[in-house]
């Protein structure tokens, strides 16, 4: 099995890295991987972004979210966490839909136990320490190979993990699939002996390495380049990370000292597209508010080009007591 240690810290280009892997190496080996992702929300395929994150929070504290290519939930990412990946053939018995996450789990749950802690796989997808969730599972397969990827939660900031992933309580109706939120620990105060996380991956590698006949490989110049290139095409851009969330409705309401509570109304189209926006309120303004609705309309939701699109006209006109600078943090719903 050949073993892959990322030394990037990035989610772009480790997801990025986590392809590359499957698609353009020898599909005739394994491979396994450790890596980790600093401040980061990493969501499931078929998820709806701004479901899934506090918007707030996340542009706060500079936290990137990125897609991965497998399904499952959202998870936050810290330097306190470490991420496996074993990259492999189809398991007999699979039907060709993968989604065998026992057999994936159960070596880094065996090498948990032989430092001392009692890990348990649980449910459909997660590994668990007395009924706490330190790790979520999640699967990619095609051409009859799996990627399998997992958390292990060592010493990450649960209250940013509870935090970055906080939805503000606004109604979003979505075809995309919630995160099912769970309790969690880390793996750290149920080690006997005491380790750093540096401490804690080697003897990782060490349990698998006794496991499996573990091979490193550097990444080559060339394998770097293609990376870079597949994080910058795909994983590190809008169109991937929000756009390819399913349509959804969202409502907003907002109060704004000198202007009185807005209600904003949207449809948003399959790409983050603003489909269609209706505005309510108490507020007073000498304009027809459906003439800002209509210039939003065919927009991305997103805040430069909210800023291009709203660039020149007198949004005091239409809502008096309020200036253009707000009303798109009501549209993005910030500050709610």
């Amino acid at each position: 099995m050949t073993y892959i240690k990322s030394a990037h810290t990035e989610p772009y280009f480790n997801l990025a890295l986590e392809q590359y892997v499957f698609d353009c190496l020898s599909p005739e080996d394994d491979y396994f991987m450790l890596w980790q992702n600093d401040n980061a929300i990493i969501i499931g395929k078929h998820q709806n972004t701004m479901e899934e994150i506090n918007a707030d929070f996340v542009v706060e504290h500079g936290i990137k979210v990125a897609r991965r290519l497998s399904g499952g939930g959202a998870v936050y990412h810290d330097l306190g966490n470490l991420n496996f990946t074993f990259i492999t053939g189809l398991r007999e018995g699979s039907g060709g839909r993968g989604f065998d996450f026992r057999s994936f789990c159960e070596p880094i749950a065996e090498a948990l136990r032989e430092m001392g802690v009692e890990a348990e796989i649980s449910g459909r997808n997660d590994m668990t320490i007395g009924g706490k969730k330190f790790s979520g599972n999640a699967q990619y397969v095609k051409g009859g190979r799996v990627m399998h990827h997992g958390t292990l939660l060592f010493d990450s900031n649960l209250d940013v993990v509870s935090q970055a992933l906080k939805v503000a309580p606004e109604k979003v109706e979505s075809k995309g699939v919630k995160s099912v939120r769970s309790h969690i620990t880390n793996i750290k105060p149920f080690l006997p002996t005491p380790l750093s996380l540096g401490d804690f991956w080697a003897a990782l590698e060490r349990a698998m390495g006794s496991r499996f006949t573990l091979t490193p490989r550097e990444l080559t110049q060339e394998d770097l380049a293609e990376v870079r290139r597949l994080r910058d095409e795909v994983y590190a851009t809008w169109e991937w990370n929000y756009g390819f969330s399913p349509a959804y409705k969202v409502r907003k309401s907002r109060r704004v000292e000198g202007c009185g509570t807005i209600q904003v109304f949207m449809d948003i189209k399959r790409g983050g597209v603003i489909g269609g926006v209706e505005f309510y309120g108490d507020y007073f303004g000498n304009g027809d508010s459906r003439e800002v609705a209509h210039k939003l309309g065919g927009h991305r939701l997103m805040r430069r080009v909210l800023e291009k699109t709203l660039a020149g006209i007198d949004v005091p006109h239409y809502f008096s007591g309020l200036d253009g600078a707000t009303l798109i943090d009501i549209l993005l719903g910030k500050g709610e």
